[in-house]
């Protein structure tokens, strides 16, 4: 058994046979060198946690939350304990370097979700076929519904974690989340899972507190900023690439950057998968560090400006800008950086950006009344409302290089 000293939920233990396995895994230890929040340190210095920490998190709550269930009475074979652990484990195994920022630049069509599973099916295939039933789970084939909904729905073991742990190592308190709690009320249904009624409040808690950690941490308009930048940074990469342009890069970077790699290059080449799971933050940084110094003025100007914190400046508009904005700004982008009217696309960004707390059009989250009758959380909460809950109205985002910030 391996024991590890997690600080958000002190000693976890791994046993021996397949979950040690995964854990050990090259792909599932890639992780170790992939932040979770990406540019969120940018704004909060102390988030410098790992999607490795993050999987462990979700794999230790699950193990709870399976616990809690038998004693219950719900009966979960010790075959399915183990598989929904390992699928838990390995849930965001696909994710690339900075989050989803690869997923817009450097290949298309194909999203970090896709990769995790043929990751999965890459561990399964080395551990001889014993995650069959783990992949049955994690793609919801399964005929025990509930044991997919600890691994994805709005009530999930990854949603608890990352935000306890999110909130824990940015220092955002208002992520904290009652999850002990939580795991204690879980209860199935019908092969559902549900909560009991004495846990509402703690959901209720749980959504506001979801709420507050996307508008304050992973919408923050600073931490949009940077991400914008390194979009940017890459495309820009990408367009001299295709121009013939020799740039640094590790060899699994430099295969993106010179290919044009999509989901069906992913199918048929299996060179895609590889160097996508040798790709991790530190390919990305050392590549900015000496694009820092190349000739192209661009490059160079988004290069120093992730290195030197001098992120784009952001404005937050409550309706969409209107094209004579944008063309005015980049008339003066222009003018000021030296470059062409054409290139000033590299030097800003456009974007909406909607997040509700709840999708009242989803699975959602039942309570269990006394008298053994289901209500969605929203219908026996006094504090919830559905309408404000699902509301999604958009915030539009206008960032661009600082060169025109004081103008």
């Amino acid at each position: 058994m391996k024991i590890i000293n997690d600080p958000v939920h002190g000693f976890i233990k791994i046993p021996k046979g397949l979950l040690l396995q995964i854990v050990q895994h090259p792909l599932m230890q890639r992780l170790t060198r992939i932040r979770q929040l990406g540019m969120s340190s940018f704004v909060y210095p102390g988030a410098q946690h790992t999607r490795f920490q993050h999987s462990i998190g979700a794999y230790h709550l699950t193990s709870e939350a399976v616990h809690a269930l038998t004693q219950k009475g719900i009966f979960i074979f010790d075959s399915e304990a183990e598989a929904v652990e390992a699928a838990i484990l390995m849930h965001d195994i696909g994710h690339g370097p900075f989050s989803h920022v690869l997923e817009n630049t450097l290949i298309s069509g194909i999203c970090h979700e896709d990769i995790s599973l043929k990751m999965m099916e890459q561990i399964n295939h080395d551990l001889g076929g014993q995650l069959n039933l783990a992949l049955s789970i994690f793609k919801n084939e399964y005929h025990k519904h509930f044991l997919h909904q600890l691994i994805s729905s709005q009530l999930d073991m990854d949603r608890l974690d990352y935000l306890n742990r999110d909130s824990f190592f940015t220092g955002v308190q208002e992520g904290v989340v009652g999850g002990a709690r939580i795991l204690k009320m879980l209860n199935v249904i019908e092969d559902e899972l549900v909560i009991d009624e004495k846990g509402i409040y703690s959901i209720e808690n749980y959504l506001t507190s979801r709420r507050s950690m996307y508008w304050q941490v992973y919408l923050h308009k600073t931490v949009v900023a940077c991400e914008k930048v390194l979009v940017n940074l890459l495309l820009r990469a990408k367009y001299l690439a295709n121009n013939g342009v020799e740039l640094f890069c590790s060899p699994y970077l430099r295969y993106f950057i010179y290919n044009n790699i999509n989901k069906d290059i992913f199918e048929k080449d299996s060179q895609a998968l590889y160097n996508y799971a040798m790709l991790d933050d530190n390919d990305i940084w050392s590549a900015v560090k000496v694009w820092a110094n190349h000739d192209d003025k661009i490059l160079s100007m988004l290069a120093n400006a992730l290195i030197n914190r001098k992120q784009f400046k952001v404005e937050i508009h409550d309706e969409i800008i209107s094209e004579e904005y944008i063309a005015n700004m980049q008339q003066r982008l222009a003018e000021r950086c030296g470059v062409s009217q054409e290139d000033t696309k590299y030097l800003y960004s456009v974007d909406s950006v909607k997040k509700n707390m709840y999708d009242i059009d989803g699975e959602s989250i039942k309570v269990l009344s006394k008298d053994g009758s289901t209500e969605d959380i929203c219908k026996v909460s006094d504090l919830l409302n559905a309408a404000l809950l699902s509301r999604q109205k958009p915030k539009y985002y206008l960032s661009y290089h600082r060169a025109i910030a004081n103008e």
